[in-house]
């Protein structure tokens, strides 16, 4: 008997419309069994219906790099913890530092690296975000303050996958500064425990009063006369008037916020060596602003330039200068009378 089936669609309006459609009966296949009735086979197994799940896959992403690319960054910020923040004894703190990695080397595998001067419980090495060419990223690291009052000054750099330090602009070394609590005049630690004496200079700014730090000049002159040790090279010895013209040229350097071999007055590096009294047949200098002596023996033995200079054989005498005033400014002057 045929089946009718009535469709009845409801309109929001006065009348309805009404349709019927035939239906059309499916024969049924000789030998079908409906999933409903039972096997009539003795020993019949119904089949097991088994699922097979979805297989996700998380798309990766390949990249590129360039064999030849460089690295260079640059120092945006400082995000928290400005030079000279006031912390407790034993204060647990975040140091944070923004960069813009101004290379061509995307940076994978990158890490920041502790490298001299207060540690303040900083790892030696902590990893940096993924970051592509300039791009900006920041970069932290935990540190507990000394429980000595003072100050102090950790220095850190960025390394590539490689070990190799990422130059900052010139320099290779960032820091920390804090002053633990009541502190003073900022001073630097030294490896002879001798403290920063204030000086003053009219070099750069009336206003200037820099510091200075015997510890660190001794310390300096060490490290150059070790690099040359080890290369089979005389130590060189200080002479006075070479200190003074260096010392004279840090303080400028440090009074005027100006890294260069040309003094505040114009004056070349030969023009003050001159000044100083000391006749030479054979003169040059090196500078460095930013760290301590490690950091600076780092960034001259990673230089060729430098490298040359402190392992010159031209040299038989040397003068370091150092001076203190928001930064680190080292100078030395060798030569040769």
């Amino acid at each position: 008997m045929d089946k009718k089936v009535l469709l009845v669609f409801a309109l929001f309006l006065s009348a309805c419309i009404s349709v019927e459609v035939e239906a059309t009966p499916i024969p049924t296949q000789a030998g079908f069994v409906t999933a409903t009735l039972p096997p009539t086979k003795a020993g019949y197994v119904p089949p097991t219906i088994t699922v097979t799940p979805a297989i996700t896959t998380t798309p990766t992403f390949a990249v590129t790099i360039d064999p030849d690319c460089t690295d260079n960054a640059i120092l945006v910020r400082d995000v928290t913890i400005q030079d000279g923040t006031r912390v407790n004894p034993g204060e647990k703190f975040t140091k944070t530092w923004e960069f813009i990695n101004n290379g061509t080397c995307p940076w994978y595998g990158y890490t920041l690296n502790f490298t001299a001067g207060d540690q303040m419980n900083a790892p030696l090495s902590a990893p940096i975000a993924q970051t592509l060419s300039k791009e900006s990223v920041q970069v932290s690291v935990e540190l507990t303050a000394p429980i000595a009052n003072g100050s102090y000054t950790g220095y850190f750099t960025l390394n590539n996958p490689n070990g190799r330090e990422v130059p900052i602009g010139i320099e290779k070394t960032f820091w920390v500064k804090i002053t633990v609590g009541s502190g003073g005049i900022v001073t630097q630690p030294t490896n002879s425990g001798s403290a920063n004496t204030p000086s003053s200079s009219a070099g750069g700014s009336a206003n200037c009063s820099y510091s200075q730090n015997a510890g660190y000049v001794n310390q300096v002159a060490a490290l150059i006369n070790q690099e040359r040790a080890n290369a089979g090279l005389p130590a060189l010895t200080i002479n006075s008037l070479l200190t003074n013209a260096a010392q004279a040229h840090a303080a400028d350097m440090a009074c005027s916020g100006n890294i260069s071999h040309t003094g505040s007055d114009g004056s070349s590096a030969y023009a003050r060596i001159l000044a100083s009294g000391y006749a030479p047949s054979y003169a040059e200098e090196i500078i460095y602003g930013g760290g301590g002596p490690q950091a600076a023996m780092t960034w001259w033995m990673n230089d060729q330039i430098h490298r040359d200079a402190i392992l010159s054989t031209k040299s038989t005498e040397m003068g370091v200068g150092y001076a203190y005033f928001s930064m680190d400014y080292i100078v030395v002057d060798l030569g040769s009378p």
